[in-house]
């Protein structure tokens, strides 16, 4: 087995722009529509219609879910393979705030398996970009609102003014779990790791319509339900030291367990007691990345690549700053 890249599948939002095309241009389908306005670029996927298709190597062309079915635990990790099957449990994104997003929520795993038939949506963000005055709204400013108060704000319009503004720069990480009212200011770049899950509560959309006026759908009577009144504000930022040539943690939960690693030269990994496969998403520089002295490729600015659980060692050569995700 080797490094496996996917092709990205850009998602047409209201608030997108033109950032991802710039950032995936190595490989994204040059039948991408560039007059669309993308929020999204989802990079590894196991969701349900938008399953990612291998970009590189022999396997190129099949999709995520057909590789797993193939390979199982060699390529996903046995214990991760017994316990999802053949659903990849994480989702990797590339988001473009062009506009603020929507005040939204996600439920936890007991409320989306009883609702959806799904997992939930715990998710980490690293800032990619950050414009001059963007925010991140994490929660709300009273930690003791009640659900009567918040009911009040939604029917009034004012949910926007209880919510906690919480500053953000180039480099910040946060980690929003399922519960967490939020929404991104605009001028953000975003690199999203999360649950597999597409499920998402909208509360407020700014009173925004799109070009034929018509207003998005909002789920605020499912939302009230979702909603830990507690969860936001700093306590969701996680401060961490840099280090050249070995991983740092950054956020470490019950649904994954992300490092940043700042590769200068050559860094040897030792992956041997590793039950699980390994993303890295490349947020800037170039590296060559071999898997036991064999199989190699290169990772560049704003690419994602999968490392085969069954990998043992992983050498990465180069200059780049990297995410480095895994169950």
């Amino acid at each position: 087995m080797y490094p496996i890249k996917f092709r990205p599948q850009f998602k047409e939002r209201i608030w997108g722009g033109e950032r991802l095309l710039e950032i995936k241009k190595g490989l994204y389908s040059r039948s991408v529509d560039r007059s669309k306005a993308y929020g999204e670029s989802w990079d590894i996927s196991g969701v349900k219609g938008s399953i990612s298709k291998v970009a590189n190597g022999f396997l190129k062309g099949n999709n995520l879910q057909e590789i797993i079915e193939v390979y199982m635990g060699e390529l996903v990790g046995e214990e991760v393979f017994e316990q999802f099957g053949l659903e990849f449990p994480l989702l990797i994104k590339y988001l473009d705030c062009n506009d603020t997003l929507s005040v939204q929520v996600h439920p936890n795993d007991e409320l989306a398996a009883e609702r959806h038939g799904s997992f939930g949506k715990t998710e980490m963000l690293y800032i990619v970009d950050a414009e001059e005055g963007a925010v991140i709204y994490l929660g709300f400013k009273n930690k003791n609102i009640t659900r009567e108060e918040y009911i009040r704000a939604v029917a009034e319009g004012t949910i926007a003014d209880i919510l906690q503004v919480v500053p953000v720069k180039r480099g910040d990480v946060f980690f929003i779990p399922a519960g967490t009212v939020h929404a991104f200011s605009k001028g953000l770049g975003v690199i999203e790791i999360q649950q597999t899950s597409d499920i998402t509560y909208r509360i407020f959309d700014w009173n925004r319509v799109d070009s034929e006026g018509k207003s998005r759908e909002l789920h605020t009577a499912l939302a009230v339900d979702a909603i830990d009144f507690e969860s936001g504000g700093e306590e969701c930022r996680r401060t961490y030291a840099m280090a050249t040539n070995e991983e740092v943690n950054i956020v470490d939960c019950d649904f994954f367990k992300t490092d940043i690693l700042v590769v200068d030269g050559k860094v040897e990994l030792d992956y041997c007691k590793r039950d699980s496969f390994t993303i890295y998403i490349c947020i800037e520089g170039e590296v060559k990345v071999t898997l036991d002295s064999e199989e190699s490729e290169t990772l560049r600015t704003g690419e994602v690549m999968l490392v085969p659980a069954i990998a043992n060692e992983v050498t990465i050569e180069g200059t780049a700053k990297i995410l480095s995700t895994h169950l």
